[in-house]
């Protein structure tokens, strides 16, 4: 395998942070996920950056916490969900890693995000609806696309077999 980096990207709720910490034992590669690095420095949680800075100044924070941890090797990165459709951050995943798009269908994060506690669940569902094809818009630059909606271990194993190269990534949705 020759990546030393795995960018996990896409909606909320699609289980980047699960199949991160997966793919990380897996792999025996720290696991990094960018709303905890900024939590632990800002010492706020996600929600409050939005409520009391506003989500431009959180955007900014997002960008400057990927380009450090973009520096390192061997890990495993879960994104927000903001972070994957930025197009100057995804810039930096795809030149400096592997980048993989968790696709999921509204309905699917519609189940998997209802009793969560995320700045964005305020929109209504037309708003959130529309936020997702737009966001899916940058998404689908990514390496590889996955479908979300089938098990962490599925995900993990067809993730796995194409690091080592034994897959026809076109199979699994590639772009």
């Amino acid at each position: 395998m020759k990546e030393s980096k795995i960018f996990l990207i896409g909606f909320m709720c699609s289980g980047k942070s699960s199949l991160a910490s997966k793919l990380s034992r897996a792999l025996r590669w720290r696991h990094v996920d960018t709303d905890r690095e900024i939590e632990k420095l800002t010492g706020k949680a996600i929600a409050q950056i939005f409520k009391q800075e506003g989500e431009a100044f959180f955007r900014q924070l997002e960008l400057n916490v990927l380009s450090e941890i973009a520096k390192h090797e061997k890990i495993v990165v879960s994104t927000g969900g903001g972070l994957g459709a930025n197009k100057e951050a995804l810039k930096i995943m795809l030149s400096s890693g592997f980048v993989v798009w968790l696709k999921i269908d509204f309905e699917t994060f519609i189940s998997r995000c209802f009793q969560t506690n995320r700045p964005l669940l305020s929109l209504s569902k037309d708003e959130l609806r529309e936020l997702m094809i737009k966001r899916n818009e940058t998404y689908k630059l990514a390496h590889l696309t996955l479908d979300a909606s089938k098990t962490l271990n599925e995900l993990a194993s067809e993730l796995l077999h194409c690091l080592d190269g034994v897959c026809n990534v076109n199979e699994l949705g590639s772009n």
